[in-house]
């Protein structure tokens, strides 16, 4: 596993993230171009979320506590539970990129992490390597989500005209 390289994805993943909300108005940030699409509100709350009480945690306890388990969490049920909608987007951006730089941090003091440790989920075995590799493949998923979301709005707010010209997307 390439450590530095993967670690210097997640640095740059959240500030591609600031990058894609910059200057986005409240109702910009809550557009959803169809009804089981998360806005980018939903996603950065997603975010926030998933860096405080998924990756780090976890990460933590398989290669520190593999005994313990994991805290339940609920991605998918917390954007109603939580009410991302009505959360502010700049408070909830900040919310993430603070949280990524403490795991960031986080991940600088680990002094020689067992990337083979493993963890018995209950989908079955997961090893630190794992998690920290779907950390940064889950950055990308949601960066793909993001610029998803950015088409989706040229799309609409080019009506009636199209946007054919510009590419297959």
């Amino acid at each position: 596993m390439e450590f530095e390289q993967l670690y210097q994805e997640l640095a740059r993943g959240a500030e591609t993230v600031r990058a894609l909300v910059a200057g986005m108005s409240p109702d910009e940030a809550r557009f959803r171009p169809a009804p089981d699409v998360w806005s980018v509100l939903e996603v950065i709350c997603h975010l926030y979320d998933e860096e405080r009480e998924d990756f780090r945690q976890r990460l933590d306890i398989i290669l520190h506590r593999p005994d313990q388990p994991w805290p339940p969490i609920d991605p998918a049920g917390w954007v109603t539970a939580r009410n991302y909608q009505a959360r502010d987007l700049d408070e909830m951006l900040d919310g993430f990129l603070e949280e990524r730089a403490q795991s960031l941090a986080w991940l600088r003091e680990l002094s020689t992490p067992n990337w083979d440790a493993k963890y018995k989920a209950r989908f079955g075995p997961i090893t630190a390597g794992d998690m920290f590799a779907a950390w940064v493949a889950h950055d990308a998923l949601h960066l793909r989500q993001l610029v998803e979301l950015k088409w989706a709005k040229a799309v609409n707010l080019s009506a009636p005209y199209g946007v054919q010209y510009a590419g297959d997307w």
